[in-house]
């Protein structure tokens, strides 16, 4: 992230906690960085929390003489708005912030410490949009597990735990295509994809499993050159011997498996909670995938180490 020096924008600037980690990519010089929002109120939070940010650009959303200047950048840079519209969407932080990623004067976004992840995935839909052939928003969660030993050593991908509520068979296969490229595209790693369940290979049998593995054939047949398999139980996935008594045919993918993929997300906000409070890991994200531009969403409950963490993956990914 250092090297690649990118710009990043905030529009959640008058909290503490974005100013902290905002603070930490100007010392380190991590990043180039701007903060959105009222410049008073940003000063206000940052001196009553001892926060240094003298070096961040500040993009006042308040002063309609700054707002007037993304008009015409952004009419040139989409169809989509008025200018009457941009000048009202551009009073909202985020909806600011998302402009300058848009016309190119931000390389990426980072929200959700105050805002919810509906109001950040909304607004970056209609701001933004969608990635060339993605038709579903998504999510993935990297996953440091202390004492997990896998093909990455500690860590895991984890999704969708955080957008797709009950998602149709198409839905699973987007998930596990793009949560593939993210992890080839942010860690370097080969992915091999499990698409986990209560079942393995058939070793029961319910109507719900049917989505399953239309998605995992749905996802084949677009990305044949991907290693995905399933379905599988969790210790199928990640333990080869489990993998070896479980599983009565060849597999690139059990035993062996580094992106995990949950059926629905009660399975995936259930499981990464476990993980974090009886595994003690570290989740990094959720990373917001399938957007034309890298946007990323906070956990408003996540601690500051885990904000940096999914900071610094999205500066990568917007390099």
């Amino acid at each position: 992230a250092k090297a690649a020096h990118k710009h990043i924008v905030f529009p959640e600037a008058d909290c503490a906690d974005i100013l902290a980690c905002a603070e930490k990519l100007l010392s380190d010089d991590i990043a180039e960085v701007t903060l959105v929002g009222d410049p008073d109120q940003i000063t206000t939070v940052a001196n009553e929390h001892s926060i240094d940010v003298g070096g961040a650009h500040i993009f006042d959303c308040t002063s309609e003489e700054v707002r007037e200047t993304l008009v015409e950048p952004v009419l040139a840079a989409s169809e989509m708005f008025s200018e009457k519209s941009i000048r009202r969407k551009a009073k909202n932080p985020l909806n600011a912030a998302l402009f300058l990623v848009l016309i190119g004067k931000a390389d990426c976004c980072a929200a959700g410490r105050v805002l919810t992840t509906g109001e950040v995935i909304i607004a970056a839909q209609t701001i933004i949009g969608l990635a060339d052939g993605i038709n579903t928003i998504s999510s993935v969660g990297i996953v440091d597990a202390p004492g997990f030993t896998g093909p990455e050593g500690s860590m895991l991908a984890i999704g969708d735990c955080a957008i797709n509520v009950l998602p149709d068979a198409p839905t699973l296969a987007d998930i596990a295509i793009s949560s593939a490229d993210t992890v080839s595209n942010l860690l370097g790693w080969e992915p091999r994809v499990a698409m986990l369940s209560f079942s393995t290979d058939g070793s029961s049998e319910d109507e719900s499993l049917d989505v399953i593995r239309e998605g995992i054939k749905i996802a084949r047949e677009r990305r044949p050159q991907l290693k995905i398999d399933g379905e599988f139980q969790l210790d199928t996935a990640i333990n080869p011997v489990s993998a070896s008594r479980k599983l009565k045919r060849e597999s690139d993918v059990a035993g062996k498996a580094n992106v995990l993929i949950f059926p629905n997300i009660h399975a995936g906000n259930i499981g990464v909670k476990l993980i974090q409070t009886f595994g003690h890991a570290d989740a990094y994200g959720p990373i917001l995938q399938g957007f034309a531009k890298p946007i990323c969403d906070f956990s408003r409950s996540a601690p500051l180490s885990e904000m940096m963490g999914n900071i610094l993956m999205l500066l990568v990914r917007a390099e």
